[in-house]
């Protein structure tokens, strides 16, 4: 699939110092499908499309959120399968239905990112590039590299500390060591997918942390990557309440994980 005439006269290995943009063997023939949880996106969802490699994606599937602008028309006009809800089912939810969507074309990884090109999509390759070889199952695009670079970006102050703070509880609490749990650029192998409870997780924001904590349960790794980024008008980011709310629900799951692998409790989310 990538660069595979190239490939027909020699072997993987005795070309790969001369390709050093060669991500994986081309004979393993990836699957992916990108995903994007849509919501008053028609500012960005377009940079963000153009940003994604074609040539690395089978099929990219928008799902929109019940928008009040014209998010649905610029994604058909892409050329993006778009699937519509009838009703607001909050980000969580959404992210429930690009899955199962995703699901249904039986892919071999599953990219998330968000339409609001905060995050640099043309990433998608080196993201997908440990769980194609095998070396990990969840990848995470991390925004925070260093505080200068953050905070250029133009990252709140406040969510830069509540995104460390939050950060280095679960690291603790889950024996990990990675630099950001908050990233809305995501790839899954696709059995993540197929095994954690994602239907029983919350359809709030607090998802995105359900989601890695329960993976965890299951026995999946997690590893990232540092990716940039960029805050500016008409990116989504929430509000301060809500932001406040995210980061108590993120320490009440952290706790009830403890809790669960301590076998005081029974977590239905957790294995």
């Amino acid at each position: 699939m990538i660069f595979k005439t190239k490939f027909l006269r020699s072997s993987y290995s005795e070309n790969s110092m001369k390709n050093n943009n060669i991500l994986w063997n081309p004979k393993l023939n990836p699957k992916i499908v990108a995903v994007m949880p849509a919501y008053n996106a028609e500012k960005t969802v377009k940079k963000t499309y153009n940003d994604l490699p074609k040539d690395l994606i089978k099929e990219v599937i928008l799902v929109d959120d019940v928008s009040h602008d014209k998010t649905i028309d610029k994604a058909k006009a892409l050329g993006i399968t778009v699937y519509v809800h009838s009703k607001n089912k909050g980000y969580g939810g959404n992210q429930k239905t690009c899955y199962d969507q995703a699901l249904k074309r039986k892919p071999d990884v599953v990219v998330m990112v968000h339409p609001d090109y905060q995050y640099d999509s043309k990433l998608v390759g080196v993201l997908c590039e440990p769980i194609i070889n095998g070396r990990t199952d969840i990848m995470l695009g991390s925004r925070i590299q260093t505080r200068r670079q953050v905070l250029a970006g133009g990252m709140p102050l406040y969510k830069y500390f509540a995104n460390r703070f939050l950060t280095l509880v679960e690291n603790l609490a889950m024996g990990l060591n990675l630099s950001e749990y908050h990233t809305g650029f995501r790839a899954f192998k696709s059995e993540v997918l197929k095994t954690i409870p994602y239907h029983k997780f919350s359809d709030d924001f607090i998802f995105d942390q359900q989601i890695l904590i329960s993976a965890l349960s299951f026995g999946f790794n997690i590893s990232d990557i540092p990716v940039p980024c960029k805050y500016f008008k008409g990116a989504s980011s929430i509000n301060f309440t809500r932001s406040a709310k995210y980061g108590l629900l993120t320490l009440w799951t952290v706790t009830i994980f403890l809790l669960s692998q301590l076998g005081f409790v029974k977590i239905r989310i957790f294995k």
